[in-house]
């Protein structure tokens, strides 16, 4: 229907704290999203944030332009270098394959960005930047972050993006200066979507991750500091010879393009990376419930039914539904007394014959594990093995899960900076 995709332009208002983003389908309908950064700035480097709050219009734009993918895309301000086009296009392609796949449509040249000619850009150079933001995410992966850097005394902060009531328990548990960000999407989206343009999955952790790098130069702060675990690697399945991944914007291989696109395009001195990267699932899940599931029991969840706007949800839940809760019960069961494990959950998952095929998915029996935030095959089935070692649920009886050798405690290769691998090696031993 619509020929370009058009990237408008881009504004950042100070005094407001919001930065305003507009794009267009052949200027015919136009788009507004407003972010605004709810937080008080430091004596921030204008030419590095203006790079980061580039990025940001890119990336966001990944939202209006999937609901009809314009074969042509045009910039009306700024544009790309070869090295930003090869980013750009990479993470659309990857991080909508969920989209793709759903909508049955080839990904194969899909997006096709242009690099202006001439163009040249380099990161710049920032003094003086201290600490770290930690993303909360409201689970066991970014709480347990948190709690192993304040154990080690580490300056920093927490940050989310959107203002949910259910966060301040768990924030005022962490105990740190909270930051948060708003994002308010162009509702027109949503008309379009329900007179019937393209919809489904974005990649919004990549979305997320300029987010964060813009928040961190505007508060000073040397390190955006992630909790993607290393099963966030794994495909969930291949589509017309490309590999599908729900995680892909929180896998290593995005992380090392993104951390090459900060240093390279906004600033060298601004890190990007996942504390908990080198770890399992499995792993993560055993000390959260050794160290810190009694302070938390009943401020956190996995569960993304948490976060629908609509729901008028007020208080953390887990729904018992969805492959989440399936798996992140899976997760817990070794390392949980069965009756307090229930009382969390609010019911005993492996006793809920809905869930089964659910449990088959995870357990990789079926075609492809669930287009959901959800760990390794593998660890799975090492799951449900140390869950039955237990003898606290006689229900797996009821579970073909095939053995695997799988090392929960293996160390794996990882982003971050030594300083950091090193506080995390001392806390695991």
């Amino acid at each position: 229907m619509y020929e370009r995709f058009i990237f408008e332009k881009y504004k950042f208002i100070p005094q407001e704290k919001t930065l305003l983003l507009s794009y267009s389908l052949d200027k015919k309908i136009s788009f507004q999203e407003k972010i605004t950064f709810d937080f008080d700035f430091g004596n921030y480097n204008t030419e590095a944030l203006d790079k980061a709050f580039f990025g940001v219009f890119v990336m966001c734009g990944i939202s209006y332009f999937k609901a009809y993918i314009p074969q042509k895309i045009k910039f009306k301000t700024g544009g790309l270098t070869e090295n930003q086009k090869r980013f750009f296009e990479k993470i659309y392609t990857y991080g909508l394959g969920e989209f793709f796949y759903r909508n049955e449509i080839d990904p194969n040249g899909k997006i096709n960005f242009v690099t202006q000619e001439g163009l040249t850009n380099e990161g710049i150079n920032i003094n003086n930047l201290t600490g770290s933001l930690v993303p909360i995410g409201g689970g066991k992966d970014s709480i347990t972050t948190a709690e192993i850097l304040k154990k080690n005394n580490e300056d920093f902060e927490t940050w989310t993006v959107g203002n949910y009531p259910f966060f301040a328990p768990m924030i005022e548990k962490i105990g740190k200066n909270h930051l948060q960000v708003q994002r308010a999407i162009d509702s027109q989206l949503f008309t379009l979507n329900d007179e019937g343009a393209l919809n489904g999955h974005v990649p919004i952790s990549a979305i997320l991750a300029f987010l964060g790098v813009a928040s961190a130069i505007l508060r000073g702060k040397k390190n955006v500091i992630l909790s993607n675990e290393n099963s966030a690697n794994e495909p969930t399945l291949e589509f017309n010879g490309t590999p599908i991944n729900h995680q892909y914007s929180k896998s290593l291989e995005f992380e090392a393009d993104f951390q090459n696109y900060v240093h390279e395009n906004i600033s060298p001195d601004v890190n990007y990376f996942s504390f908990l990267r080198p770890l399992s699932e499995l792993k993560i899940a055993e000390m959260f419930c050794k160290n810190f599931l009694e302070k938390y029991e009943k401020d956190f969840s996995s569960c993304n039914t948490n976060f629908r706007i609509t729901d008028g949800v007020s208080q953390w839940r887990w729904c018992q539904k969805c492959p989440k809760c399936a798996f992140v019960f899976i997760l817990f069961a070794p390392f949980v007394e069965r009756e307090k494990l229930i009382e969390i959950f609010g019911g005993n998952l492996f006793a809920n014959k809905e869930l089964y095929s659910t449990f088959a998915e995870l357990l990789g029996q079926t075609e492809s594990k669930p287009f959901e935030c959800v760990g390794e095959i593998e660890e799975v089935k090492r799951a449900f093995q140390l869950a039955k070692e237990t003898g606290n649920w006689p229900e797996l009886e009821d579970f073909s899960a095939e053995t695997t050798e799988y090392n929960e405690h293996f160390w794996n290769q990882n982003l971050m900076p030594s300083h950091f691998e090193n506080i995390l090696k001392a806390f695991t031993q």
